[in-house]
């Protein structure tokens, strides 16, 4: 097992090396050993040997806030600020923008509050079991769903939380999807259609990271803090970490952090965090004792198991 992670400014294979310093590395997405990275001012890297050294991959657009590989198909998702959504097939060598999200009504409303001008796709998540459903998350926008590979979106999902920080499918309970948000948690069992709001349990109701339970699709995690100017902001974060499990409510399972949470993922029956100090905590038991990892490694964006 190997942990890999970005720092909003290089990524890392914790443990090992540092790669891609200087440029923005903001989200990663793994599709065997090939790694993608999207980078804010960078555009897009690819790896084709687990990280160890990265090429150019061209997008039409600098500032990537989003990657998805489709454990579906293999289709490759890219998403940006401003916010444009596109799509290869061919691991990375053509892309296609996926011109219909421009379409969505609501969409001359999308603005993200520091940079109220714009907006960006904040999340992608491809379904597992469907190659054409694919669930897209816009900061400040909705949670937008197409159903026939991007040819067409439906506007926000009702239910679902409208600051989209993470979205997440379970892999092998179809229909059974997961939302964080600004304004909220959120699942889903019909595939994204409908949303189910998860607050009850938690006071800290700006959320952020998700990471799902592979083996359990009723246990999931989030972190969350209580707003905005506490997670990004300069004094302690008071960022927690929350287990949900069966009907709920969250349960708090590590907390209050100084630090806010940024990122949590899953692997091999472990449970990881990443926070904003550089900090890597590591629970074997579904989050009932944490260790810190030794490394510290800047102030992580996102994690991913390999």
């Amino acid at each position: 097992m190997e942990l890999l992670a970005t720092t909003g400014d290089a990524f890392v294979r914790v443990g090992a090396r540092t790669q891609l310093q200087g440029s923005g590395a903001h989200c990663l997405a793994l599709d065997g050993d090939t790694v993608y990275v999207g980078c804010r001012g960078a555009g897009l890297k690819r790896s084709a040997d687990g990280g160890e050294s990265f090429e150019d991959v061209p997008l039409p657009e600098s500032d990537v806030f989003s990657v998805a590989v489709s454990a579906a198909d293999g289709a490759v998702y890219a998403g940006t600020e401003p916010s444009r959504l596109f799509c290869s097939r061919d691991g990375g060598e053509s892309w296609d923008e996926l011109v219909a999200l421009q379409d969505i009504p609501s969409r001359p409303e999308w603005s993200f509050p520091p940079r109220p001008w714009t907006s960006h796709v904040r999340w992608i998540a491809p379904s597992p079991h469907d190659p054409e459903l694919v669930l897209v998350g816009i900061e400040l926008g909705g949670l937008m769903r197409t159903e026939d590979g991007g040819g067409s979106f439906s506007d926000h999902r009702p239910g679902a939380a409208r600051d989209v920080h993470c979205l997440a499918w379970h892999p092998s309970a179809p229909g059974r999807a997961y939302e964080t948000g600004g304004d909220g948690a959120a699942w889903s069992r019909d595939g994204g259609r409908i949303w189910e709001r998860a607050d009850a349990g938690r006071d800290r109701r700006y959320a952020w990271a998700l990471a799902v339970d592979v083996a359990d699709p009723e246990r999931w995690f989030v972190s969350a803090a209580p707003g905005p100017f506490q997670a990004h902001g300069s004094r302690p974060s008071d960022s927690a970490i929350y287990r949900w499990e069966g009907a709920g409510p969250w349960q708090m399972i590590a907390g209050p952090l100084d630090s806010h949470v940024y990122a949590l993922a899953t692997g091999q029956g472990r449970l990881f965090a990443g926070l904003g100090d550089g900090a890597l905590l590591e629970s074997q038991d579904g989050g009932e004792s944490w260790t810190e990892l030794g490394e510290r490694i800047g102030g992580i964006t996102a994690l991913a198991v390999k």
